[in-house]
């Protein structure tokens, strides 16, 4: 994943065509299991989504949508016969407008921080607040951030513990798969944005704040004449459960609350869940290749 977090310029709404193309490369024809592709923009996402389009090859496949147990949106591929390859290619179209990211109302009984979430809505957020047990390191740091929000504005709160994340995780560009415990990115120091991401997650949860991990895109668009310098990437980050406002997203890798560069592909309770492409093969070696572009629309 990418993890250079930032705003986009401008102020004018831009449309732009995403595309983000995977392909595994086999050393001879393999057997291919069940794959679960979650490249498609959350039913919350707040971002216009105006085309969308998935392909898998082999054209073979038989490809089934549905949704998780948190309404993301996943498809769901099966392979009738061994394969050469295995592509995956999203095309899609969005428009990308300014948001405030804090345009919101908060109920009165939540306005500052510590609240506590009534029986009904906790027993709906549950899975939103559970936690590890807190190891050294992460008890230390929750009860710093704990002494620094007590008593504050629960959405500047939120936006304190996010920067505090953010100054104490440096950013790392880390190829392994997986995501590092709490414990570990405290250790280092250095992590990244899914690290990071779930290090916020597990806070918050100690706070009594209900949170989720987010995994998606990050678009970045440049000023003119820097146009050449447009991205997407893959990110992750924090959404945290505001009563009265729903879901805020926070970034602790750019230490900002999240905006319209940020299209969610799968927010979930335990970052497992969430990787973009899972599935198995057997039978022979592989490669990946990807690419991944952002081009302005007309």
């Amino acid at each position: 994943m990418n993890d250079s977090a930032g705003r986009n310029q401008g102020t004018s709404p831009v449309s732009v065509c995403l595309r983000h193309r995977t392909t595994y490369l086999f050393e001879r024809p393999a057997v291919l299991g069940p794959h679960s592709i979650r490249l498609r923009p959350s039913p919350h996402c707040p971002v216009p989504i105006l085309g969308y389009e998935l392909r898998v090859d082999p054209q073979d496949a038989e490809v089934r949508w549905h949704h998780d147990p948190h309404d993301n949106w996943v498809a769901r591929a099966f392979f009738p016969s061994p394969a050469g390859k295995l592509d995956i290619d999203v095309r899609m179209e969005a428009r990308l407008a300014p948001v405030n990211p804090f345009d919101f109302y908060v109920d009165d009984w939540a306005l500052r921080y510590p609240f506590a979430y009534p029986h009904a809505l906790s027993r709906e957020l549950a899975a939103y607040l559970w936690r590890d047990e807190p190891t050294p390191r992460v008890r230390a740091f929750v009860e710093e951030v704990r002494a620094a929000v007590g008593g504050s504005n629960t959405a500047e709160a939120l936006t304190t513990a996010n920067r505090m994340t953010h100054a104490r995780i440096g950013y790392l560009t880390r190829e392994e798969e997986g995501v590092l415990a709490p414990e570990e990115t405290l250790a280092r120091g250095c992590g990244s944005c899914r690290d990071s991401a779930w290090l916020l997650v597990q806070v918050l949860r100690h706070l009594g704040i209900a949170a989720r991990f987010s995994s998606g895109y990050l678009v970045q668009l440049q000023r003119p004449p820097e146009i050449a310098r447009d991205t997407l990437a893959l990110h992750a980050w924090c959404e945290a459960y505001l009563p009265g406002a729903g879901w805020m997203g926070l970034d602790a890798t750019s230490g900002l609350a999240t905006a319209e560069g940020h299209i969610p592909l799968a927010s979930v309770a335990h970052h497992e869940t969430a990787a973009p492409v899972s599935g198995s093969f057997s039978g022979a070696g592989a490669s990946l290749e990807f690419d991944m572009t952002v081009q302005r629309l007309p």
